[in-house]
């Protein structure tokens, strides 16, 4: 069907664009795969609350890039540049002090959003058929999301991010069985020492980010595929919920008429008489 856009000459520019984006989707079909992913129904009650999920994803957004240019001058040496790299980067790179605030604030407004929109899935009861494996990716990424804030409190390398981290590393430590294995990978040996610090800093820079988008593509591809669950005060929602309860009631009653009366005896059998007379 024609439109508006369709009339009239089109000028080089959206002819080259639109002659590159019809060259890649007939290779790959990504409008199929954009369409797909943004345009859907959603539930009529749907408010601002269902879109924390999406700010936490904006927040990690933030953080990859904040984090990625304070890498382009963090140095983790245990000797005193990691410290004296921090001090450069607030007091002397342009911005570094905007930049450094950023990620820093970032991580504790990220794992409050991931917070927030884990309770608001369940006190909706978000969580239940089907959803259940929305539900598992999501607590992954909010374990992902608190140690990444962990691995990262430790890069400053001042005293009160070492000793805090000393103690979180022997919590861990002191769990049975696996415990003192992951504090042995987390130490990068059996005590604190330089390599503690090359440890955490590639953990927070390779291993946290890839597994946080690993899982946040798992966990768009479920939201995409069940879509999103209606509030509890949806009358569509209460009015299914009413209905199945109905049918479970109706089914019940017909297993109930379908077993057999055996503590009844059938009419058709003989009294006997009274007086024990045969």
């Amino acid at each position: 069907m024609l439109t508006t856009k369709d009339i009239g000459p089109k000028n080089p520019v959206q002819k080259g664009t639109e002659a590159t984006i019809d060259y890649v989707d007939d290779r790959s079909g990504i409008k199929t795969g954009t369409r797909w992913f943004l345009f859907r129904n959603i539930p009529a009650g749907t408010s601002w609350f269902q879109t924390l999920g999406f700010t936490a994803m904006v927040v990690f957004g933030m953080q990859a890039i904040t984090g990625i240019i304070l890498a382009m001058y963090y140095v983790p040496d245990s000797k005193g540049g990691a410290y004296q790299s921090i001090e450069y980067i607030t007091n002397e790179v342009t911005w570094g002090w905007l930049v450094r605030g950023m990620h820093k604030w970032g991580a504790s407004v990220m794992i409050i959003v991931v917070f927030l929109h884990m309770a608001r899935v369940f006190i909706w009861g978000a969580y239940k058929y089907p959803r259940e494996l929305t539900w598992v990716t999501g607590s992954f990424l909010l374990l992902l999301t608190m140690f990444m804030g962990l691995t990262g409190y430790l890069l400053v390398w001042d005293q009160k991010a070492y000793w805090a981290t000393v103690v979180a590393v022997n919590i861990f430590a002191s769990a049975p069985i696996v415990g003192p294995y992951i504090g042995d990978i987390l130490r990068a040996g059996p005590e604190f020492g330089p390599a503690t610090l090359s440890r955490f800093y590639s953990i927070h820079m390779l291993v946290i980010p890839g597994a946080i988008a690993t899982f946040i593509g798992l966990h768009l591809y479920f939201i995409v595929r069940l879509g999103i669950s209606e509030p509890p005060w949806s009358k569509r929602r209460l009015r299914i919920e009413r209905d199945d309860e109905d049918a479970r009631r109706a089914a019940a009653r017909e297993k109930a008429k379908a077993l057999p009366r055996s503590v009844n005896y059938p009419a058709s059998w003989p009294v006997e008489a009274k007086g024990g007379a045969r």
